[in-house]
């Protein structure tokens, strides 16, 4: 994890370096949960363009150069196993997921059919809501408990909401979260000065994105303070660093 208030006080200096302005906690903490994002999504591009190195082997494979791992080692810690309660509700009937924190991709869903002996924990396929309708009303395509087959949609509040036939008995799935909205929490001292917080929420990123958090969180303060020559500046220290991790 990044600690926010090392961020935090890094971009006051460099703001208030050269008198360009200050950057409220507020507007920080909107700025550094967009950049959190940015950041978080660009692993999927870079990865899918690294792993074509890799299919024409020119990628480096050595212990802690291999960029694949390096991307992917970043998102272990949003990964994790959620578990989806059957909901009979009417408009829903599907498997819901309620839990703490929010979805971001699905991976492998696993129906469980424990009322059979032996017991099946089967890979499901996932596909369109098209595609699920055409094929459940098949007789030829129906899907079988080895062979389940599920579609998404959106339950109440927004909720991930997964309907698979046939109906198992339990649903797992391997899934990929947000990370978590950093904050920059503080109490007001005795003259209206910020003081920093030991409740406040941390980036959830990996330690060696805290540079990429503060050029990014620079480029936006620019446009707050309307000050192009910041804008500029961290546009150009992020693209060379993009060039020199992509190179």
């Amino acid at each position: 994890m990044v600690n926010i208030n090392t961020v935090y006080t890094t971009v006051l200096y460099i703001l208030n370096k050269e008198q360009r302005g200050y950057v409220t906690p507020a507007e920080f903490n909107s700025l550094a949960t967009l950049v959190q994002d940015e950041i978080f999504e660009s692993y999927f591009p870079d990865g899918n363009q690294v792993n074509r190195q890799n299919q024409n082997n020119t990628q480096n494979d050595t212990e802690f150069f291999n960029m694949f791992k390096d991307i992917s080692y970043k998102l272990y810690p949003f990964e994790r196993t959620a578990t989806f309660t059957y909901n009979a509700g009417a408009g829903i009937l599907g498997w819901e997921y309620v839990g703490a924190g929010t979805i971001f991709k699905l991976g492998e869903i696993i129906s469980t059919y424990n009322t059979t002996n032996p017991q099946y924990d089967s890979i499901t396929e996932l596909a369109s809501q098209s595609d699920f309708s055409k094929i459940t009303r098949s007789t030829l395509t129906a899907p079988t408990m080895q062979y389940p087959l599920c579609t998404t949609g959106t339950g109440p509040n927004s909720s991930v909401l997964i309907k698979v036939s046939p109906q198992p008995n339990a649903l797992n799935v391997n899934a990929l979260f947000t990370p978590v909205a950093p904050e920059w929490k503080f109490t007001t001292g005795n003259l209206g000065q910020y003081i920093y917080s030991n409740t406040s929420v941390n980036f959830e990123l990996d330690i060696s994105e805290q540079t990429n958090l503060i050029i990014g969180i620079l480029k936006y303060c620019g446009l707050i303070i309307n000050d192009p020559t910041i804008i500029q500046s961290a546009a150009a220290e992020a693209q060379e660093v993009e060039q020199n991790i992509k190179s």
